[in-house]
């Protein structure tokens, strides 16, 4: 199965990503967006080859995006190559979904992702040194939202805050978006950190602001029952900007966890330069030696990375997906040689990356069924 093959779901992701960075989606001027009128354009006419009455307009199409899964005969998109479930615009949030995020970033453009790497290699050359890179990356993705008092020393920020990190990184930093403060406030996720909203955009406070099914953050899949962190008010607050918000701070609990896993171990890793979660391993008794370490919803979407991979590699996953057999099933049922990749969450890593009988798909599902009996669906 190949990216190609859903191209009109994937122009619509593309369009409805760059829509969703600067502006909210409830509401649109004429003339819409260049790449938004052409996604509307191409749904039309599917939509008039197959039968179906057509969308009216960019608002309508939205609409479609947040209530149609992209299983629907309208997004004309193999099943195999997105869980079919998912939707484009998040129902609650009413923004780009990490589906169509994840989406945008596997076109030839390289959507948020792309822009991720462009961002952090413009970094790298800013820092000179390898030593202040990694403090400035370390900084951004450690600190997704920067209030006042902590640029002019007020307040603590996580990660190391010095003048000499912040005159790198400033200007990654954005003002906040209207859609994401209600009323003068902004929620934030107590899980993941990161911008959070109760659905219907409902104006916050300490009673109702907990997470659940009728609420967003941008990871989406936090846990439930947790109050949310309020900041008000919002004047001075910064966001990093939103690519290295959702591919660099959103995955670094994963990345974390994993690298904690190695150090515990003794096991070398490291980053290569230019990539996201991407480690270098070094050890005695390694069956890998090259670790990708990713937290995406779509598991065909990831595997497609590794269609061409010379030599065994692992991937690590958040445990709940990598003990999922949907998830697990879809992402060696895309890769055309299974045997080479070792898909794990981060904390059975050392020990599969030292086994060398649990790199590649069949084998690993066998062994991880046998040892805890069950895999969450």
């Amino acid at each position: 199965m190949t990216l190609d093959a859903g191209a009109l779901v994937s122009e619509i992701a593309e369009a409805i990503s760059e829509l969703g960075e600067e502006i909210d989606l409830r509401s649109f001027l004429l003339p819409y967006p260049d790449a938004a009128q052409r996604a509307l354009d191409r749904m039309v006419l599917h939509c008039i080859d197959l039968g179906l009455e057509p969308p009216k307009g960019l608002p309508e199409l939205i609409e479609w995006c947040r209530h149609r899964s992209v299983g629907d005969r309208a997004f004309d998109i193999p099943p195999a190559l997105i869980l079919s479930e998912a939707t484009l615009v998040h129902p609650e949030g009413l923004l780009p979904t990490r589906t169509c995020l994840e989406l945008a970033s596997a076109g030839t453009g390289g959507g948020m992702e792309g822009e991720a790497r462009k961002l952090l290699a413009e970094l790298a050359d800013r820092c000179g040194s390898e030593e202040r890179f990694h403090r400035s990356r370390q900084f951004l993705a450690l600190n997704p939202v920067v209030r006042g008092g902590e640029r002019f020393g007020r307040r603590p920020a996580k990660g190391t805050w010095s003048r000499e990190v912040w005159s790198q990184v400033r200007d990654l930093y954005r003002p906040l978006p209207r859609f994401l403060a209600i009323e003068g406030t902004l929620l934030l996720c107590a899980t993941c950190r990161l911008p959070a909203l109760l659905g219907g955009r409902r104006v916050p406070d300490r009673r109702t602001a907990v997470s659940g099914p009728k609420t967003w953050c941008e990871r989406e899949i936090c846990p439930y029952g947790l109050p949310m962190d309020l900041i008000r008010p919002t004047d001075g607050v910064l966001l990093l900007a939103k690519p290295l918000r959702i591919f660099l701070s959103l995955p670094l609990p994963l990345e974390q966890a994993a690298l904690a896993e190695l150090n515990r171990a003794a096991v070398g890793h490291h980053p290569l330069p230019g990539e996201l979660g991407t480690y270098r391993l070094q050890g005695d008794g390694l069956a890998v030696h090259r670790l990708y370490i990713h937290d995406r919803v779509q598991p065909v979407l990831l595997s497609h990375r590794f269609v061409s991979a010379e030599g065994p590699v692992a991937v690590v996953v958040p445990e709940e997906l990598a003990r999922s057999a949907r998830y697990r099933t879809a992402f060696f049922q895309a890769l055309p040689d299974p045997d080479q990749v070792l898909l794990t969450g981060p904390v059975d890593l050392v020990a599969r990356l030292r086994d060398a009988r649990t790199v590649g798909g069949d084998v690993l599902n066998e062994t991880e069924n046998e040892r805890r009996g069950r895999c969450a669906i």
